[in-house]
């Protein structure tokens, strides 16, 4: 375990993480940690001068209905390895808004082109393309000053919430990610670049998510391992998910559909029938892994079987 990981362990939580004896803690509610999100999302978006847009767009999107998922995974998890800080939600905004300012992004002209999100137009046909740009990066700039700025999380701390966010995002993460998806019809591909691209454009915050649970909760370097291969897990199964639903109607999915047409994507490879099979696969393994994982995440399955449909 690091040091940093023992002063967290030590000033975050009065609960000994490796002991399996504690006390059962009280179930976590998936619903009442989304309200909470975006309760706290709409008290740390700023809203700006009157007339200002950039703030406008960002409030506009990031408070339309969404389904949170990072974050309440990352609650979730957090609260299941015994962190009850409300410092945990301001860490969960973060995530968002950094995923919030990648859709964004991922809807311009010049990348899906799409026209709809979360059941809106999307950001730059209501605002236009410089706004949509601005707002991003805004989104980003305000996320990291949030977990700069969080409240009785010591700095070391800070500092390792801080880069492992940047690190999700940067060169090697997200915007690889983002880059491999949108020139993958350029030449041939196999699976497993596929796979990687999903795990870089889907994963890499997926895993930034639970692993950042993890350091917050004080948990030593075994648990944030396994939080990371469990968020790999999920992620892959979150992009699968989105890939079968691609064709499903726009009144349904609240976005365009029929985006992946032309791209190379594991359907195109394998076929409906495989995806579906690799999708369960994903999710078994992500199970097992939370298993393991130091605390209690009965509510945290039960929540991810809800969103995938499994009984």
């Amino acid at each position: 375990m690091t040091q940093t990981a023992i002063r967290c362990r030590s000033i975050l939580s009065e609960v000994n993480l490796g002991d399996a004896s504690h006390e059962a803690r009280p179930g976590v509610d998936p619903r009442m940690v989304r309200d909470q999100v975006q309760q706290r999302l709409a008290e740390l978006l700023p809203a700006g001068p009157e007339g200002d847009r950039v703030c406008t767009a960002m409030r506009e999107f990031m408070l339309t209905a969404g389904k949170r998922m990072r974050p309440v995974l990352m609650v979730m998890a957090a609260r299941g390895m015994g962190h009850a800080d409300d410092a945990i939600i301001d860490v969960g905004c973060a995530v968002e808004m950094v995923h919030g300012a990648s859709l964004i992004l991922d809807d311009l002209p010049s990348m899906d082109n799409a026209e709809l999100r979360r059941g809106q137009p999307t950001v730059h046909r209501q605002h236009g393309e410089d706004v949509a740009i601005l707002a991003s990066v805004a989104l980003l700039s305000r996320a990291f000053q949030v977990l700069a700025e969080l409240e009785g999380v010591p700095a070391p701390l800070r500092s390792e919430l801080l880069a492992t966010l940047a690190a999700a995002v940067g060169s090697q993460g997200l915007v690889c990610g983002q880059f491999n998806d949108l020139h993958g019809s350029e030449g041939a591909r196999d699976v497993q670049a596929v796979q990687r691209t999903n795990e870089l454009k889907t994963g890499a915050l997926f895993s930034a998510a639970l692993e950042m649970a993890a350091m917050t909760a004080g948990a030593g370097a075994r648990a944030r391992a396994l939080a990371r291969e469990c968020a790999v897990q999920l992620g892959q199964a979150f992009q699968l998910q989105d890939d079968l639903r691609d064709g499903d109607d726009s009144a349904l999915s609240g976005k365009d559909g029929g985006k992946d047409a032309g791209k190379c994507t594991l359907i195109t490879l394998l076929g409906r029938e495989e995806v579906q099979r690799r999708l369960q696969a994903h999710l078994q393994r992500a199970f097992a892994l939370l298993a393991e994982l130091d605390g209690q995440h009965d509510d945290l399955i039960a929540f991810a079987r809800q969103h995938f449909r499994i009984t």
